[in-house]
């Protein structure tokens, strides 16, 4: 019998109505012959409401602690999820992560998983249980319980589709797939039937929220093929595979945008081949992800470097590298939040030029002043004012004729 991964978002799992429709997803795909793991994340906007309470409690929090507080949540969705089961008749068991066989470094709040130990899931699953596990969580080393950061579960049902050869792997959520855009904010947005890892993963990279960057890595290491499908109607969703085989002759695939960006200038560093070595070493040491890098020669002594990064850790980089100053010796940094980026992405766009005129063409057009670029094979991504960015995206999806598309597989 054949093992499905199924992972359920919190609207998903937002209510007790939904946790029973989710129970009735599961349950035909039971009936149908599979083996079925599901993967579910806390119940709405639980997750938010336990960091509240934590901040009231403490404005700078234990990354342990908050851990051990938030680990709760998916604890909750499982254990009310298998009710739901078994209120049907069918047999199932819960899991934690830990129990689950999900291993992780140390790094609270934003742990990577090393292994999974798929022993107890696979007896479950011999003996005719379907096994709800919890997304997001783990346990170290140490013993100690961790956390993946926000979009977890989705790395969590993937990581297990890979170690228990899982034949896909669905991600349930609140849209019917991935679109051309965010349609919340395009309306025009055209849902794809298929879409290829590597767009995939640019997209989530730059803010398309339907997967989590992270995830999408997994399943392209590991060749695991992932469905993205509502939770709420019975569609077709999109699939995500090795190769995209749309008939199309656009040259984007889809536009991103990401309203949490900030912006750092640090001016007058040595102008030495180890300088920047030292100053990303140091963020890296932080855990701090940087994006998009620009260098400019100040002099034949001095360089300037600029670079932007999530804005919630823009003040926390700001402070690493302040704490750093006698030793990196630069003269001043710059901080600049309330920024957003702008992306277009297409592998179509490796083979035909003109893809960057027309994006500056349009923003410049809309009077957006693009403050920083970033270029790969199949990625534009431009950062511009916060409020400027909404438009920016609806614009661009024009432009590139996506308001239009006609996808054929």
């Amino acid at each position: 019998m054949s093992i499905v991964v199924q992972k359920f978002g919190g609207t998903s799992v937002g209510s007790i109505e939904r946790i029973q429709a989710v129970a009735e997803i599961i349950a035909r795909t039971y009936e149908q012959g599979k083996r079925c793991v599901a993967v579910v994340s806390a119940m709405g906007k639980s997750t938010d409401q336990l960091v509240g309470m934590a901040k009231e409690i403490h404005p700078h929090p234990s990354p342990r602690e908050m851990d051990m507080l938030l680990a709760t949540g998916e604890q909750v969705s499982i254990a009310l999820l298998t009710m739901a089961l078994h209120r049907k008749g069918l047999k199932a068991r819960s899991l934690t992560g830990w129990q689950a066989g999900i291993t992780t470094d140390c790094v609270h709040g934003r742990a990577m998983v090393h292994d999974v130990y798929t022993e107890t899931i696979t007896t479950a699953l011999d003996q005719g249980e379907i096994v709800v596990v919890a997304g997001f969580q783990g346990i170290s080393s140490q013993r100690e319980i961790t956390t993946l950061g926000r979009g977890g579960s989705d790395t969590t049902a993937v990581v297990l589709a890979a170690a228990l050869g899982a034949d896909y792997c669905e991600i349930y959520t609140d849209v019917e797939g991935v679109y051309t855009a965010d349609p919340r904010v395009i309306p025009a947005a055209q849902k794809m039937d298929e879409i290829s890892y590597q767009e995939m993963l640019e997209l989530a990279h730059l803010g398309a929220g339907v997967l989590h960057p992270r995830s999408v890595e997994a399943a392209l290491r590991n060749k695991v093929k992932l469905v993205v499908r509502s939770s709420f109607v019975n569609e077709s969703g999109t699939w995500i595979k090795g190769e995209n085989e749309m008939e199309t002759s656009h040259h984007v695939s889809g536009i991103a945008h990401d309203l949490q960006v900030a912006r750092i200038k640090v001016l007058g560093l040595p102008n030495h081949e180890e300088t920047l070595t030292r100053l990303f070493g140091l963020l890296a040491e932080a855990h701090i992800n940087v994006d998009i890098i620009v260098q400019s020669e100040h002099d034949h002594e001095r360089v300037d470097v600029a670079f932007s990064v999530n804005e919630e850790e823009g003040l926390e980089a700001r402070q690493v590298l302040e704490a750093a100053q006698s030793e990196l010796d630069f003269a001043k940094i710059l901080y600049e939040g309330g920024l957003a980026k702008v992306s277009a992405v297409g592998v179509g766009m490796m083979a035909r030029p003109g893809v960057a005129a027309k994006m500056f063409a349009t923003l410049s057009e809309a009077g957006i002043r693009v403050k920083m670029v970033s270029t790969s094979e199949i990625k534009i991504s431009c950062v511009v004012e916060r409020e400027q960015a909404l438009e920016g995206a609806r614009r661009l999806h024009s432009a590139f004729g996506l308001d239009r598309i006609e996808v054929k597989v």
